[in-house]
């Protein structure tokens, strides 16, 4: 189940390519995600299910519903643990922005860091302006965006139809 490189991949061809500090980080933080599954099944999952799936007083659409529950606490309380005290609020603050936005996706069938994406693409960059400014600017515009009154959403502004969305599941501070 490894996915580590092959050490003697040099000996038939060209060596494997070196990996950026960012492709390395990137693949050490999700590529890892399906053997995280699998410790934590052995961890907890299978316990959780076998006792959960032996409770006859539950219905079947019950026992799914509290097992996905179940699990999706645990790991939301492992990540919670694993960090430092003095980081948890902002990632429980960007975690639930997350979820909002996300709901909101979901509720309007859109996608809004892509709609904001495409939005900015629109944008160019001024004569003489240089590439701070128009860094400065981009930033400024992209950060006004979402409390702009927006047609796939309705005529919603996104921060307003994503507190909506954390205030019907208590996330909002």
């Amino acid at each position: 189940m490894s996915n580590e490189l092959d050490p003697n991949a040099g000996l038939f061809g060209d060596p494997e390519p070196e990996k950026s500090p960012e492709e390395l980080l990137f693949e050490y933080s999700f590529g890892k995600n399906p053997n995280r599954a699998v410790a934590m099944e052995a961890l907890f999952g299978k316990r959780l299910m076998e006792d959960t799936m032996n409770d006859n007083d539950l219905p079947l659409e019950g026992k799914i519903s509290f097992i996905f529950k179940a699990t999706a606490h645990g790991v939301l309380d492992m990540v919670m643990e694993c960090l430092p005290p003095e980081y948890r609020e902002e990632v429980a603050v960007s975690l639930d922005s997350f979820i909002g936005m996300n709901l909101v996706n979901m509720k309007f069938n859109v996608n809004l860091v892509d709609a904001v994406m495409e939005e900015l693409q629109k944008v160019e960059q001024k004569p003489n302006e240089s590439d701070d400014d128009f860094e400065l600017r981009l930033s400024a515009m992209e950060e006004g965006w979402w409390s702009i009154p927006q047609p796939i959403l309705n005529g919603r502004n996104p921060n307003d139809a994503i507190r909506e969305e954390m205030n019907k599941y208590g996330l909002n501070q």
